[in-house]
């Protein structure tokens, strides 16, 4: 029965990350489109909604082409590897409250920490991409994607710890339960900036996109993929956007609390998505960045100030209690 139980589960996940990178990729081009004054999607269905499906059927039907000399199953299993823990992180994310019980598959005591490991896993998937092409071009956009992907979790999660210290916890619902009286984004702002900077740029978003910068190396480490192992990597690109702006919300905007106007859930989906689309916005507004400023952000700026950040928070945390 408990076996039964997690495949339902597993399949309800798998089943909302699919809408949900659909309906992401979506809007972003409507949200891009509109930022540049132009129309975006508008043929396939009511203002293009349906855009999604269709690109989803083309990317079945196209011939998934393995490359000669190609490293077969490193090639092969690197979509998976790169998808799979954007799936894993939904374990510990609480979508709220229903029926009084809390709308989360495992609220382990470690939950952030849990998230923060497998997430760190899909480094993995883009390097096996970029050494199994057997392309010099695939596997410099590779090795520069780890190289930012490994910099960039360093702020993050120094970022995460004036919050940590505030709720007393490592769990996500526990912390949830902490911001009651305030959303931690008043005290820890200057956390969410770093979070979020932090975690945009390990996920390989604009301006951070070095890794698939198509004026300097081709498309990065996804150069030799088509068809569908090409679409896991988009689709765990836009899955480890809403994660990231899930954590976000557990972490600093309260989670799923908010006026009884609506349902706990729906104000999750509310701030979870408002966090997308400040992350899109951002990504259309912001130049690229070069490789050494980039890599220069990180170790010279975001990571002493997040010290920083622990550091006033400590002492704020000492003088209250």
């Amino acid at each position: 029965m408990k076996f039964i139980w997690m495949l339902l589960i597993s399949a309800i996940i798998a089943g909302f990350i699919s809408i949900s990178a659909m309906f992401l990729i979506w809007w972003e081009r409507k949200v891009s489109a509109h930022i540049q004054t132009r129309l975006g999607p508008m043929r396939v269905g009511w203002h293009g909604v349906l855009q999604s499906i269709a690109d989803a059927v083309k990317l079945l039907l196209k011939e998934n082409i393995l490359p000669k000399g190609a490293d077969k199953w490193v090639f092969l299993a690197a979509p998976v590897v790169a998808f799979a823990p954007a799936f894993m992180a939904y374990v510990c994310i609480p979508f709220g409250e229903a029926f009084g019980k809390t709308l989360i598959v495992q609220d382990l005591n470690i939950g952030i920490l849990y998230i923060l490991s497998v997430t760190s896993l899909g480094v993995l998937g883009i390097f096996m991409a970029g050494w199994g092409s057997n392309n010099k071009y695939s596997l410099l956009g590779g090795m520069r994607s780890v190289a930012q992907m490994v910099s960039y979790e360093v702020p993050v999660v120094l970022s995460i710890v004036g919050v940590l210290m505030l709720a007393n916890s490592l769990s996500m619902v526990e912390i949830v339960h902490a911001q009651k009286g305030m959303w931690f984004i008043m005290p820890q702002f200057l956390g969410f900036f770093i979070y979020i900077t932090a975690a945009t740029a390990e996920v390989n978003r604009a301006p951070f996109d070095i890794p698939e910068a198509e004026s300097e190396i081709v498309a990065g480490f996804h150069t030799e993929y088509s068809g569908m192992k090409f679409a896991m990597f988009f689709v765990a690109e836009y899955t480890n956007l809403f994660t990231i702006s899930a954590i976000a919300t557990t972490l600093f905007l309260g989670g799923w609390l908010g006026p009884k106007v609506f349902h706990p859930v729906i104000w999750f989906l509310i701030k979870t998505y408002g966090v997308v689309f400040l992350l899109i916005w951002a990504r259309w507004t912001f130049p690229r960045l070069r490789v050494d400023q980039m890599m220069e952000m990180s170790w010279k700026f975001l990571v002493p100030l997040a010290l920083v950040n622990i550091g006033i928070t400590g002492i704020v945390v000492l003088w209250l209690y």
